[in-house]
């Protein structure tokens, strides 16, 4: 050991020749020592006894986000990272056990529901109110499923790819039931945008015209559209299929785009009048819409009436929509940007008229004039009681 900078400094060879030259990260040399034999001891059973060093945690999550940086998603990656740190910080990956897992991911709580409360109760003390009680809510089994799904993910890389761990445990997700498809007739819809307010009404609109993703109208810009040839266009890198989505602009849609002209010189949406910030300060008049902005979604939804909707289920009614006009399920797939074909057959249940010739056969065994002739005049058609 040597001492450099105030710091102890290690260096050694393992039985198979390795070297070894690292920082101790202590000044004191009782402590260095132990850790220089600690390190010894365990480059001898890694080489002589095909033990595998011990990884962190936090080790298989920096690795991860490394390997991962073009992933479109990253950011949610990120988020489920921040809650398995918190049950897993400094741990031993391979001590990590299935059970430990199930244990912590069932005990989640709805960070948004929490951060409502939080902003609720800081309004309340502002204004000298009692404060509200705050009652955790449970994440629903989706929430649960994605982060189940998304450990066993890493821990099998960290086994199969890294070899950090001889093996990843088994962790079984129970895949969440399919929901109907929420969609809005026609006199709800009219509804749904009177009742909206003047600042989203046009994001309502534009979003039952077009179908587009939330994200995807809330952040387009005006050199992403062309009203002269009626197109609109999302970037590969801000499509969910990670490809371009061309967007034929309808005269419905363009309306409300040309509503728009003169706003902004950047953002096609945006918000026109100043509003108080929870700490009592005043916007600017004109700004770029937040995508998790939905107090004026929610009240719309009041007005009208109109539960267990999601801003996400606009497109829902939209593809519902022309599903039911008799547009074919592979040009939706194309207007949609979705990447399969399973995506878009959710809403073939929706318009089932190229159904319609066969299910008439059945007319034949029912008709009075059909005649079974290899079974005798009796079985001649069924008649109905």
């Amino acid at each position: 050991m040597t001492l450099r900078g105030g710091v102890w400094h290690c260096h050694f060879f393992t039985p198979s020749g390795k070297r070894v030259r690292r920082s101790l990260g202590t000044k004191d040399k009782k402590q260095a020592q132990e850790l220089h034999d600690k390190l010894k001891a365990e480059a001898w059973r890694v080489d002589q006894m095909g033990e595998l060093p011990p990884r962190t945690f936090q080790e298989c999550c920096y690795r991860w986000i490394l390997e991962k940086e073009h992933k479109r998603s990253l950011d949610d990656d990120k988020t489920k990272i921040a809650f398995w740190l918190q049950n897993f910080s400094g741990r031993d990956v391979s001590k990590i056990t299935a059970d430990e897992i199930h244990e912590a991911v069932n005990g989640m709580i709805n960070r948004k529901h929490l951060q409502i409360w939080e902003s609720r109760r800081d309004a309340a003390i502002r204004k000298g109110l009692p404060v509200p009680a705050y009652e955790p809510k449970p994440v629903s089994l989706a929430t649960r499923s994605q982060h189940l799904s998304f450990i066993r993910s890493m821990l099998r890389a960290a086994a199969n790819e890294w070899k950090w761990i001889k093996s990843a445990p088994v962790i079984k997700t129970r895949k969440p039931v399919s929901k109907r498809i929420r969609w809005l007739t026609r006199e709800e819809a009219e509804r749904l945008i009177s009742c909206m307010s003047d600042s989203i009404r046009p994001v309502v609109i534009f979003a039952l015209a077009t179908g587009l993703r939330r994200s995807n109208i809330i952040d387009l810009e005006w050199q992403q559209v062309d009203m002269q040839r009626k197109v609109a266009w999302v970037n590969p890198e801000n499509a969910k299929a990670g490809k371009a989505i061309g967007v034929a602009l309808n005269d419905t849609a363009c309306k409300v785009l040309r509503d728009q002209i003169g706003k902004h010189s950047r953002w096609v949406f945006v918000h026109t009048t100043a509003k108080h910030r929870p700490d009592g300060t005043l916007t600017e008049a004109v700004r770029k819409m937040r995508v998790d902005d939905n107090n004026a979604w929610y009240t719309g939804l009041r007005k009208a009436g109109i539960e267990n909707f999601r801003f996400h289920d606009l497109r829902h009614t939209w593809a519902s929509w022309l599903i039911q006009s008799g547009v074919p399920l592979s040009v939706l797939q194309e207007m949609g940007g979705w990447e399969s074909i399973e995506m878009v057959r959710r809403y073939a249940h929706l318009s089932p008229n190229h159904l319609s010739e066969h299910a008439r056969k059945i007319d034949t065994i029912f008709g009075a004039s059909d005649t079974n002739t290899t079974q005798g005049a009796n079985q001649a058609g069924l008649k109905l009681a």
